[in-house]
C-alpha cells in the first residue's frame, strides 16, 4: 500500500527538498506540478538507486526550479507495514 503527500515551495527550494526526499529512502515516486496543477516532471524511484544515477534528474530538476516559482511536489510513499505474528493473530 502506498500513501501520498503533497508539498508547497518555490523553485529555489525545489532540489534540495527532492535530495531530501531522496535520501529517506521510502519513495516510489516523486511528481512536480507548477501552481495550476499541471504536472511538468515524475520520476519513480527504486530502492537501491542513487548518487550518479540520479545527477541528470536533479539537473532536470534544476531547471525547471529556474523557470517556475511556486511548485508542488507529490511524493508517493511505500506505507509501513504493519508487524503481525506468523500464526496471523494480532499482536498484543
Amino acid at each position: 500500500m502506498t500513501t501520498k503527500e503533497t508539498f508547497t515551495l518555490h523553485g529555489e527550494n525545489l532540489v534540495k527538498k527532492v535530495k531530501e526526499l531522496i535520501a529517506e529512502g521510502n519513495i516510489r515516486k516523486i511528481s512536480i506540478a507548477d501552481k495550476e496543477g499541471k504536472e511538468i516532471m515524475s520520476f519513480p524511484l527504486t530502492l537501491g538507486v542513487v548518487g550518479v544515477l540520479f545527477a541528470p534528474v536533479l539537473a532536470g530538476v534544476g531547471a525547471v526550479a529556474a523557470l517556475i516559482g511556486e511548485c508542488s511536489i507529490v511524493v508517493e510513499r511505500e506505507a509501513p507495514k504493519e508487524e503481525q505474528p506468523e500464526d496471523g493473530t494480532a499482536a498484543k
